[in-house]
C-alpha cells in the first residue's frame, strides 16, 4: 500500500524577539537611579563621619573649660585680677562648643552658608585671642590682659611690684629653696633645676660670678659697686634673707617667664582647636553642599 504524502506545511522559522525600547528605557533609569542610590548613600556617609569628627574634635573645649576654671593659680597671680579673665574665656569657649554643635544639628542641613559663617566668627575670634596669648607682634597689646607685654608693663610698675614681691616672700619661695638645697653642694646646686622665680628672685645672676655658699647667701668678687660693665643686678644683690634679688630685672623677668609660660599653653591649645575646627567645618560644609547637588 502506498504511503500518503506529508502534506503538514513545515514550522516557520524562529525570529529573534524584537527589542522593546520601552523596556530598555526602564532599565536603563533602573540602573541610573541605583547609582544615584549609592552615590546620595556614599555622599551621606561622608558627611556623616565628618559630622562626628567635628563634634569629637569639640569636646577638648569643655575639657579646657574644667582645665581654666580648677587650675591652680601661680603664686600671687590673683594681683593681676587674672582669674576673671579665666571665668570670661571658659563662658567664651562653653559659647564656641554650643554655637558650633547647634549649627551642626540645626542649621547645616537647611541652611548651610549660615551655618558655615555662624560657625567660622566665633572660631575666627578664638584664633585671635591664641595668637595674642602667644604673643604675636601684630596682635600683642598693653590692653590685651595676659599677653607677654601687658604682663612687663605690669611688673615694671614699682606698685604693684611692691606687692608682688612682698607676696613671692610671704608664700616662702627662696625660703623653700634654701631649706631643699642646703645639704647641697655647689657643684650640685649649679644642676638643681630652678623655677623661673627661684632663678630669678632667689638667685644673683650667673653673670656676677659670685662664690656660692648656699642657695640664698652668695659671696660677691672684688669687682666694685660702681663699674658699668657689671649687670645692675649683682649690685641690687643683697644676701640679706628679706631682699636677695627682689629688686632684680631678673626677678621680674623670672616671674614674667613663669606667667607666660602658663598662659601660653592655653594659647596654643586656642590655636589648634580653632584651626582643626574650622577645617573640619569646611569639610562638612562642600560635604553637605556636594550631598545637596546630587540629591
Amino acid at each position: 500500500m502506498a504511503e500518503e504524502p506529508n502534506n503538514t506545511p513545515p514550522p516557520p522559522p524562529e525570529t529573534e524577539p524584537t527589542p522593546d525600547p520601552e523596556n530598555n528605557t526602564q532599565t536603563k533609569q533602573d540602573k541610573g537611579s541605583k547609582k544615584n542610590m549609592f552615590k546620595d548613600l556614599k555622599v551621606k556617609h561622608v558627611t556623616g563621619i565628618l559630622s562626628l569628627v567635628s563634634f569629637v574634635f569639640s569636646l577638648p573645649i569643655l575639657a579646657s573649660v574644667t582645665w581654666l576654671l580648677y587650675m591652680k593659680s601661680y603664686d600671687c597671680e590673683w594681683l593681676f585680677k587674672l582669674p576673671r579673665l579665666q571665668i570670661g574665656i571658659s563662658v567664651g569657649l562653653i559659647l564656641v562648643f554650643l554655637v558650633c554643635n547647634g549649627a551642626l544639628l540645626f542649621l547645616r542641613a537647611r541652611w548651610p552658608m549660615v551655618a558655615i559663617i555662624v560657625v567660622t566668627v566665633p572660631l575666627t575670634l578664638m584664633f585671635t585671642v591664641g595668637l595674642a596669648l602667644l604673643g604675636s607682634n601684630s596682635l600683642e597689646s598693653r590692653r590685651v590682659p595676659a599677653t607677654p607685654l601687658w604682663f612687663k608693663m605690669k611688673v615694671d610698675d614699682d606698685g604693684l611690684w611692691n606687692n608682688l614681691k612682698g607676696c613671692i616672700y610671704d608664700v616662702h619661695v627662696c625660703q623653700d629653696l634654701a631649706a631643699s638645697s642646703m645639704p647641697l653642694k655647689p657643684s650640685d646646686f649649679n644642676k638643681k633645676k630652678l623655677s623661673y622665680v627661684e632663678s630669678g628672685c632667689c638667685t644673683p645672676p650667673e653673670e656676677c660670678h659670685m662664690r656660692y655658699v648656699n642657695a640664698t647667701f652668695w659671696e660677691k668678687d672684688d669687682t666694685p659697686e660702681t663699674d658699668p660693665s657689671v649687670n645692675a643686678d649683682c649690685n641690687a644683690w643683697k644676701n640679706d634673707r628679706d631682699v636677695l634679688c627682689y629688686d632684680c630685672q631678673s626677678c621680674k623677668q623670672g616671674y614674667v617667664k613663669a606667667l607666660k609660660s602658663k598662659w601660653s599653653k592655653l594659647g596654643v591649645f586656642l590655636v589648634s582647636m580653632a584651626v582643626f575646627l574650622i577645617a573640619c567645618h569646611m569639610a562638612l560644609f562642600l560635604a553637605t553642599m556636594w550631598e545637596i547637588h546630587c540629591t
